[in-house]
């Protein structure tokens, strides 16, 4: 009877399996596509564009922060900048710590 019942699930996992490896397969590949140009490739291309923006930073420049703060540049360097928020007032932030770069005049017309 074993012999029987081994045969019967070998000729129906066999049939099935050769059906369905292409279409598991092609769905697979669809799902990584569908990823691919959904998260991946907008996630890189708002990072490349924030590593060139922070590449370009220079003295005088209007910023805003990650946390909110708007500031002016007043000393840059390799990895971090100054940025004064108020009269007398400055806080060293890392270059990364720079969300955008505001139009001269936008801090005055705050």
């Amino acid at each position: 009877m074993s012999f029987f019942i081994s045969e019967a699930m070998a000729e129906g996992t066999s049939a099935g399996a050769a059906g369905g490896g292409a279409e598991q397969l092609f769905i697979m590949v669809a799902i990584f596509a569908v990823f691919y140009f959904l998260l991946i490739r907008p996630q890189t291309k708002r990072a490349k564009e924030h590593r060139k923006m922070v590449s370009e930073l220079s003295k005088g420049d209007e910023v805003i922060t990650n946390g909110g703060v708007y500031g002016k540049l007043t000393k840059i360097a390799d990895d971090h900048v100054e940025v004064e928020i108020a009269d007398n007032t400055t806080v060293l932030l890392q270059r990364q710590a720079i969300a955008s770069i505001l139009p001269k005049g936008t801090i005055k017309n705050l």
